[in-house]
């Protein structure tokens, strides 16, 4: 008898050891301020080889929204499961008790609630092996390198000129499934991408007047994409050279939006709406869906496909399961980013898009970090000499409307705002409603000013730039 329940132990122990074994590793490939327009998105401008082939063996979703516009509080979403506004991590770049090598002193300390805890703890935990390859770790709240991840290399980007592709997941036990964020610098990617498009020959979205300094940005905006598609490949070479591309479940998303205006940190379709592709074990190869997908959603999924429990909390919803709910609603945010203080909320549905701007009395081009650019003076020349025409003023006149309401089916660029239309009135009251039971539901901490303690931080990070009205209960405090 004794023998047999050995043998039995032995079998089980075996199986268990199998199914850890089996277990997929889960990655990231985390694109920065990366606009979708590959041509497996139907972009007709350039060729995105390695991203279709990429979507051609997963499934390639065309309504995915992001948390944010604007990098660590959509960061700061994903890697928990819940929305930047439900874990008081909805202002770029809080909770810093550093800023660029300055000191805060006393700063707007955020520790998370105990069921926030972040994936990478919640992976270690079920002992998976966690890195970060090239930041960012941009998360406005309380963490630790050492918590969270086994290999970590912070900025950069995914290079191969100076270290050996995949080195992230070199250190790992065999034994030991990965879950790993691989950054690659998108957007940012500057002169790293050479200049191959041709200004003339890309499309200009009717909310842009129609300027070569326009035509250059979003030309850059095409190089960088072709650079992001070679990286791609890289990391999918590096993962079939190492052996770990059959059983590596990955999502290709983005964070944001390019960084032009009405894109990078605001809430329109060009802010939010980015690309996903989910590829690897257990999904269905060559599918294209218009589920919406929020970006906390990635998150959950994450979770469930390496065996994980999703928090009873968990905000995120795992949209890979088979018997799952698509969501009515999708839900996003912009707060203060660096000094400008703005306070936005988005509701996206199947075929509508709802902005509630609660602070309409600012105009959306608030003084920003982008006031140098030469593309943010030429718009500000053509203002004040009345060369914008009417659909370009949505976005760059000196105020912003209470509510916008706009049919992306009919409108995809969001310029006939229809809040007022007596035509659309029930489908904005719905949306109106969604609004505010999801910030009753979820806490939104973003509907409070921001701490003084917080307030003088920025203060202390930007100096005389920060001019709204709000700085000024603290400014002799500082």
């Amino acid at each position: 008898m004794r023998l047999q329940m050995i043998a039995i132990l032995i079998v089980m122990l075996s199986t268990s050891f199998v199914q850890a074994a089996e277990r997929p590793n889960i990655l990231w490939i985390y694109l920065e301020d990366v606009s979708g327009w590959f041509s497996c998105y139907g972009d007709q401008i350039i060729e995105t080889p390695n991203i279709d082939a990429l979507a051609k063996s997963g499934v390639r979703y065309n309504r995915f929204y992001t948390p944010a516009g604007v990098c660590s509080a959509t960061r700061s979403a994903i890697i928990t499961g819940y929305m930047q506004t439900s874990i008081g991590a909805h202002n770029h770049r809080s909770c810093r008790a550093e800023f660029r090598g300055q000191s805060m002193g006393e700063y707007d300390k955020n520790v998370l609630p105990d069921y926030a805890t972040p994936l990478p703890i919640r992976f270690r935990e079920a002992g998976y092996w966690t890195f970060n390859d090239g930041g960012k770790d941009d998360y406005n709240f309380e963490w630790s390198k050492e918590a969270f991840y086994d290999y970590e290399r912070s900025r950069g980007g995914w290079r191969t000129d100076n270290f050996v592709a995949g080195n992230c997941w070199k250190g790992k036990p065999e034994d030991r499934p990965f879950f790993g964020q691989i950054q690659l610098g998108g957007g940012k990617l500057g002169n790293k991408a050479p200049q191959v498009i041709d200004p003339a020959i890309v499309p200009v979205p009717p909310y842009y007047p129609d300027v070569p300094i326009v035509r250059e940005e979003i030309a850059h905006h095409y190089d960088c994409l072709l650079k992001t598609d070679a990286e791609v490949g890289e990391v999918i070479a590096a993962l079939k050279r190492d052996g770990l591309y059959e059983n590596t479940l990955i999502f290709l998303f983005s964070d944001h939006g390019m960084k032009l205006h009405r894109h990078k940190q605001f809430l329109f379709e060009g802010g939010i709406h980015m690309p996903l592709i989910v590829a690897g074990p257990g999904v269905e190869a060559g599918k294209v869906t218009d589920e919406l997908v929020s970006g906390i959603d990635i998150s959950a999924a994450s979770l469930a496909a390496a065996g994980i429990a999703i928090p009873e909390k968990m905000e995120g919803k795992n949209f890979l399961g088979k018997r799952h709910q698509e969501r009515q609603y999708v839900f996003a945010a912009r707060d203060r980013c660096d000094y400008t203080i703005e306070k936005i909320r988005a509701v996206v549905s199947p075929r509508f898009k709802y902005l509630r701007n609660y602070l309409n009395d600012r105009p959306y081009m608030q003084p920003s970090y982008k006031d140098s650019w030469e593309v943010s003076q030429k718009f500000r020349e053509m203002m004040a000499e009345g060369k914008m025409n009417e659909a370009q003023l949505v976005f760059f006149d000196d105020s912003k409307p209470a509510e916008e309401f706009y049919d992306l089916k009919n409108d995809p660029h969001e310029i006939h705002n229809l809040a007022n239309d007596p035509k659309f009135q029930k489908q904005l009251e719905q949306h109106r409603a969604a609004l505010q039971q999801w910030i009753e539901e979820t806490g939104d901490q973003g509907q409070d000013t921001e701490s003084e303690i917080g307030l003088r931080c920025v203060l202390k990070r930007w100096g005389e730039k920060c001019v709204n009205l709000e700085y000024d209960a603290v400014r002799d405090k500082n």
